[in-house]
């Protein structure tokens, strides 16, 4: 099959159309810490589940959970209600599988993405009726510094 593909590369190459492509990776396995009264946090899973991450959940008192966040160098205002771990990566909040694929992908020399906060039309924080907002998806390292890592605009 690798022959093959490197085949069809070269033909493509020789004809002057340039080809980019991904290798389909496995799907990554995600460790969500959350209380277990969050319907959102829920509806976050199900959102990762159904983008081909296998997801498997803790749920946590909010004092153990508040400790996570912390001992994970979540900064303060990057929290927001469930915490998860993914490929060496700490994943806060209501972050698209889109820009958690990106993070993996991409291999950024970070302690991971945020999405602060709960920001309504954000994976899990749909609402009926609401229209969603434009959000930031935050990058943070160990120090506690963030940045954009990508603008969500529904």
């Amino acid at each position: 099959m690798m022959n093959r593909l490197l085949q069809q590369v070269l033909l493509l190459a020789l004809s002057g159309t340039m080809v980019l492509a991904q290798a389909p990776a496995k799907p990554a396995q995600v460790e969500v810490f959350k209380s277990a009264t969050c319907g959102c946090c829920g509806k976050w899973i199900e959102h990762m589940r159904a983008a081909g991450f296998t997801v498997h959940v803790t749920d946590l008192g909010e004092p153990e959970l508040q400790q996570l966040k912390k001992k994970s160098g979540v900064p303060e205002s990057a929290q927001s209600c469930h915490t998860a771990r993914v490929g060496g990566y700490i994943v806060e909040g209501h972050v698209p599988a889109s820009e958690v694929r990106r993070l993996l992908v991409e291999g950024r020399k970070v302690a991971g993405i945020a999405a602060p906060g709960m920001p309504i039309g954000s994976p899990g924080m749909e609402v009926a009726g609401t229209k969603a907002q434009p959000y930031d998806v935050l990058s943070f390292d160990a120090q506690g510094k963030t940045k954009v890592f990508a603008t969500i605009k529904p």
